[in-house]
């Protein structure tokens, strides 16, 4: 049986920056244009915590059955490693979407039933990541979904919940946040090329091969910056402060462009996620600021 300590390792907690910075993002769009509303936002962040868990035991679940995780490089999987078992991983996934389900429809109630339908478009897109018969993260697919639901719904979504108005300073926020999440998996796939390929896994990173998967991480991170700006022009131009990201990204990208492999690209995992975390503070504060 897996220990506390190990379930935590096993929901990867490392990535959850990919879960708080959309609802950040969105919340300062909030407060530019209107004023946030704090326990809808409370309410968005737990739906993208919960989801952010649950993908990563659904995966560690369906990888684990498939045998992808067999020879893992990264970090610890429960089902791959025998630490769990299969059912009670998928046990563990399928409480983290109850909990992101409940709290969707609490905001679906107070704010426009359709957003369920959203919701259940975001837990099916979750689960067949890696989930089902052809799942679509096998057919070099997972960065798009990444950046759809960790960009532009999270991100629009949040400010949508609290404003219930469209703006394009949210869309714009959508693209820096969406683009460097995807950077996050990026690093992690060309990091797992040489097992994915031996598993049958067809990532966009096995797709592209190495040396074009690390030039699409340093176009990301530059699509993130172009994001900012953006986002200047259409609120102010205290967002540029938002660029400070690059702090955190540029080293990340030294390293993904120096010719990393295997574990020497596990910092690049964390670095890519504070980077995205701080792009989300930085711009959300600018917006509280000087809205």
């Amino acid at each position: 049986m897996a220990t506390p300590s190990q379930w935590l390792a096993g929901a990867r907690p490392r990535t959850l920056p990919a879960a708080v910075s959309p609802v950040l993002a969105g919340t300062g769009v909030a407060a530019y244009v209107d004023s946030p509303v704090w326990w809808k936002a409370l309410l968005a962040l737990v739906v993208a915590l919960a989801l952010q868990v649950a993908v990563n035991y659904a995966n560690d679940y369906s990888d684990g059955i498939r045998g992808t995780d067999a020879d893992r490089v990264g970090p610890l999987r429960l089902v791959g490693s025998g630490t769990a078992s299969a059912a009670a991983v998928k046990r563990a996934a399928f409480l983290a979407f109850g909990v992101a389900a409940v709290a969707g429809l609490v905001l679906a109630a107070t704010t426009a039933w359709w957003l369920v339908a959203v919701g259940v478009v975001s837990v099916l897109a979750a689960w067949f990541y890696t989930g089902g018969s052809k799942p679509y993260g096998y057919l070099g697919l997972g960065e798009v979904m990444v950046f759809v639901f960790f960009g532009l719904v999270a991100v629009v979504g949040t400010t949508y919940v609290q404003t219930e108005t469209w703006e394009w300073a949210s869309l714009w926020a959508s693209v820096g946040i969406g683009a460097l999440a995807c950077a996050i998996l990026v690093a992690n796939n060309l990091r797992d090329i040489p097992t994915d390929t031996g598993a049958g896994k067809r990532t966009l990173a096995v797709v592209l091969g190495d040396r074009r998967t690390r030039l699409l991480y340093a176009v990301l991170v530059v699509v993130a910056a172009a994001a900012v700006v953006a986002v200047a022009v259409v609120t102010s131009w205290c967002v540029l402060v938002g660029l400070g990201f690059l702090v955190l990204a540029l080293p990340a990208t030294r390293t993904v462009l120096g010719g990393a492999v295997g574990p020497g690209l596990i910092p690049v995992l964390q670095q890519t996620g504070l980077a995205e975390l701080l792009w989300a503070v930085l711009v959300t504060a600018a917006l509280v600021v000087c809205g």
